[in-house]
C-alpha cells in the first residue's frame, strides 16, 4: 500500500518539536508504516526529519516567520488557525500540487491533523482519506475514522448511539497512541521529585498538582510550554511555594531525564482526555502515573498495577504518599506490551487492509482465510507470576 502523510503547516516533522503530539504522531506513523514495507511519501516543512521512501517539502522556515512572527514554541503555546493562517495557505497549495504528481489509484492520504488536512483532501477526492489518530474536537469530516481512546470514540457517537441501533460505525475504529521506547530511558531509581510535564494551563491541573506538593511538602518539578501565571502562581498573584519549580520548555533528553528520574508523572486533567500520551511516556520511562479518573487515563492507567486514577483532593493526596507501592518495571512491561511503535503497527496494518477491502475485495464481507488471530484487539498485562511475588513481598 502507497500512503501520503502531510504534516502540520505551523511545525516541523521532527523530534524537537515535542510539545505538539499530533507532530510527534506524524513522525512516529511515518516510520511505523515504512517498516512495515509500505510506500511512504512525507510533505512538510524543510526542517523535517522523517522516516519515509520520499520526503516533499512543502513549506520553508519563511512561511513560519511570516505566520507567526517572534513565536517561540519552547516558551508559548501553539497559536494558529488552518483557515486563513499563510503558512497554511503555502502548506495545502504545496500538498495539493506534489500529491497530484505522485498519487496512484487507491493510495492512502493520512489527515492526522484533521480539518487542517480538509483542504488537501477536498482536492484529492480519488484518494483514500483517512483520520488516523482523532483526539481532537470540532468534529471530523473522513470516511474512515481512527481513534486514540475508546473515551473520545464513545463522546463523539453521544447518547444517540445508546438509544438507538443501526448503521453501526465499524470502521470507526480505536488504535492507541504510539511510542518509540528508545526515546525513554527505564529507571527504577527515582530522585524526590513529583513531575507534571506538558502545556502549562488549570485544563492540565497544574494548579492542583502544586496545591497537593504544598499539602504534603514534596518536591514538585513542572515543565512544559507557558508559564505559572497561567494556573495562578507568582508575580502578583499566589506565591509559588517552596519546593515547586518550573523548568521550562524540556526538550528530547531533557524530557527522558525528568520522565526516568521523578517519582510519579501527576496528570490530573480536568477535561475528558483525548489521550494523553505524557503518561504513557512516564510508564515506558519506569514512572508511575498519577491521574485523574475519566477519558483515555481509565483505558492507559490501570489502577493499583501504574498508577493511580483519582477524584478528590484527598485521594491525590494519598496517591502521592503511596505511590512507592507501585513497581516501575510493571509501568515498563505495560507500556512496552501495549503502546509500542511494534505492537500498534498490527493494529494499523489490520485497518488499512481493513479499509483496502473496500476498494479492491469484499468490504466487510471479506473472509481473509489466512488470518490467525486477533491479537491485536487483546490488553497485555504484566507476568501474572511476578505480580504475586510482588504483592507477597
Amino acid at each position: 500500500m502507497r500512503f501520503f502523510i502531510p504534516g502540520l503547516a505551523h511545525t516541523a516533522t521532527s523530534p524537537e518539536y515535542t510539545a505538539c503530539a499530533y507532530t510527534q504522531k506524524t513522525l512516529r506513523l511515518c516510520g511505523m508504516l515504512k517498516r512495515l514495507g509500505h510506500y511512504v511519501v512525507h510533505l512538510g516543512h524543510e526542517a523535517s526529519q522523517v522516516e519515509c521512501d520520499e520526503h516533499v517539502t512543502v513549506t520553508h522556515q519563511y512561511d513560519l516567520d511570516v505566520s507567526y512572527p517572534g513565536f517561540d514554541f519552547r516558551k508559548d503555546t501553539f497559536k494558529f488557525n488552518v483557515e486563513t493562517d499563510f503558512a497554511y495557505k503555502v502548506f495545502n497549495a504545496n500538498a495539493i500540487e506534489a500529491i497530484r504528481r505522485r498519487k496512484q489509484p487507491r493510495d492512502f492520504l493520512l489527515c492526522g491533523w484533521g480539518h487542517g488536512h480538509r483542504a488537501i483532501a477536498d482536492a484529492h477526492p480519488d484518494l483514500i482519506a483517512v483520520e488516523p489518530g482523532i483526539g481532537y474536537s470540532g468534529g471530523h469530516f473522513a470516511r474512515w475514522r481512527v481513534w486514540e481512546s475508546y473515551a473520545i470514540l464513545h463522546a463523539y457517537l453521544g447518547m444517540e448511539r445508546v438509544q438507538n441501533a443501526g448503521n453501526p460505525p465499524n470502521y470507526d475504529v480505536v488504535i492507541p497512541n504510539h511510542f518509540d521506547p528508545a526515546q525513554f530511558t527505564f529507571d527504577d531509581r527515582k530522585d524526590n521529585y513529583f513531575l507534571c510535564l506538558g502545556r502549562v494551563d488549570l485544563g492540565k491541573g497544574v494548579h492542583v498538582a502544586i496545591q497537593a506538593a504544598e499539602a504534603i511538602g514534596a518536591r514538585l518539578v513542572i515543565a512544559g510550554q507557558g508559564d505559572l501565571a497561567r494556573v495562578g502562581y507568582g508575580e502578583g498573584q499566589k506565591p509559588v511555594p517552596p519546593g515547586v519549580e518550573f523548568v521550562g520548555h524540556a526538550d528530547v533528553e531533557r524530557r527522558r531525564h525528568l520522565l526516568a528520574k521523578a517519582r510519579a508523572l501527576i496528570a490530573l486533567t480536568q477535561y475528558c482526555e483525548p489521550f494523553g500520551g505524557v503518561a504513557v511516556e512516564a510508564m515506558l520511562s519506569g514512572t508511575p502515573v498519577i491521574s485523574t479518573d475519566w477519558g483515555a487515563f481509565t483505558e492507559t492507567n490501570p489502577h493499583g498495577l501504574t498508577g493511580y486514577r483519582v477524584r478528590t483532593f484527598g485521594e491525590i493526596l494519598w496517591a502521592a504518599r503511596n505511590i512507592g507501592r507501585i513497581i516501575p518495571a510493571n509501568c515498563r512491561e505495560w507500556a512496552l506490551a501495549n503502546y509500542s511503535m511494534d505492537r500498534i503497527a498490527l493494529m494499523y496494518e489490520n485497518y488499512f487492509q481493513s479499509v483496502h477491502d473496500v476498494y479492491s475485495g469484499e468490504g466487510w464481507y471479506e473472509p481473509h482465510p489466512e488470518r490467525r488471530d486477533l491479537d491485536w484487539l487483546e490488553k497485555r498485562y504484566p507476568s501474572m507470576r511476578r505480580r504475586m511475588q510482588e504483592a507477597a513481598e
